[in-house]
């Protein structure tokens, strides 16, 4: 498959009657896969963060893999892991710390494609309720916005605070979501503070509405945070599901890094045509900067750095009591084995 593929939303039956005739011998060409129906649960999907995601829906690259995948939406990461933990979803598009902690819990799942090298989520303050805010101190008893208790988001909320010594207990989490809700809850007052992703973080940053005090949007960001890089969004899934389908963890490993490459090389515009309108806010010109601010966090090949997985492990055990970290097999957590394998189909 390549790049020339891209109007199939525009033009109709045709092109996907083309599609799928250049698609065909690579199809026969690949291992069955044994669930070609699955659903993939993801904890707000109109984030920049699982943007690898929405390109492989919208642009047909599942499909393209022999896949019929159904993508449901949840407020925040945690509630997505919760779904296919209680079996109504297949696979996780989620942060790659969950299966950390899970391991920690005696529930195995492995991580087999990386969406995203840094977190992109962004704390800021809110100007309007904090306004003589100095020091994270100062968020002691205050209200936290997250995307939902016990997400990536709540976890790097959770770091900030340690490091200046104040205890989750301090504070209040709220779970806001991803998009219009987020932003809704913090310019009514909801919240005085707010761990989020872009576009969110950026719009609110751009209108003077938060001071941003931890950034980890940028690979920088995240090295000054995390002390190392740290893996964000991944596709990962109960071991024993990785095991017994290994072709079909393949095709999707297939179409999100074909989704990775294409973001590349994919400009302003491209973007723009590809995601649903209502991912913009409202705001086509700032969603473009939050891309532009976010866009070398997103994954090159999706591969899982090992040093990443280290750096995860360092950052939930110094907060998260019931992480310890000489009894986690950070081995399998993740595998490459996929993404190595996808890499090598995909060279330019």
């Amino acid at each position: 498959m390549n790049d020339a593929m891209l109007p199939r939303r525009r033009f109709g039956g045709a092109t996907v009657l083309v599609a799928a005739a250049i698609a065909a011998p690579a199809l026969r060409a690949q291992a069955r896969v044994e669930k070609p129906r699955l659903s993939i649960a993801v904890g707000g999907k109109a984030a920049f963060y699982y943007l690898p995601l929405t390109v492989a829906e919208q642009l047909g690259y599942f499909r393209d893999e022999g896949l019929d995948v159904e993508i449901a939406d949840f407020a925040g990461g945690s509630r997505a892991l919760q779904a296919v933990v209680g079996g109504s979803a297949d696979v996780v598009s989620g942060a790659y710390e969950h299966t950390i902690n899970l391991q920690s819990k005696n529930q195995f799942f492995q991580a087999f494609v990386l969406q995203g090298r840094a977190p992109q989520i962004a704390v800021g303050v809110s100007m309007k309720a904090v306004p003589g805010y100095r020091t994270v101190a100062d968020l002691r008893g205050r209200k936290i916005g997250v995307s939902a208790p016990g997400s990536s988001t709540n976890m790097v909320a959770n770091l900030v605070l340690s490091r200046a010594g104040v205890r989750a207990s301090e504070v209040s989490y709220i779970g806001v979501g991803t998009s219009a809700g987020a932003l809704a809850a913090l310019r009514s007052g909801q919240i005085d503070a707010m761990s989020n992703t872009d576009p969110v973080m950026t719009m609110l940053e751009q209108k003077g509405e938060v001071k941003i005090i931890s950034d980890t949007r940028t690979l920088k960001g995240t090295h000054e945070v995390f002390g190392g890089p740290m893996p964000a969004a991944c596709l990962y899934a109960p071991l024993e599901f990785v095991q017994k389908n290994p072709n079909t963890c393949q095709a999707l490993t297939n179409a999100i890094v074909h989704s990775l490459k294409w973001l590349q090389t994919a400009g302003p515009s491209d973007i723009i045509k590809t995601v649903p309108e209502a991912y913009l806010l409202g705001d086509r010109a700032l969603y473009l900067a939050s891309f532009n601010k976010v866009r070398e966090a997103i994954a090159l090949d999706g591969l899982i750095p090992e040093e990443g997985a280290r750096t995860a492990l360092k950052a939930l055990a110094s907060f998260e009591p019931t992480v310890k970290a000489d009894r986690i097999e950070l081995g399998k957590t993740f595998t490459n084995d996929f993404a190595r394998r996808a890499k090598d189909r995909f060279k330019a």
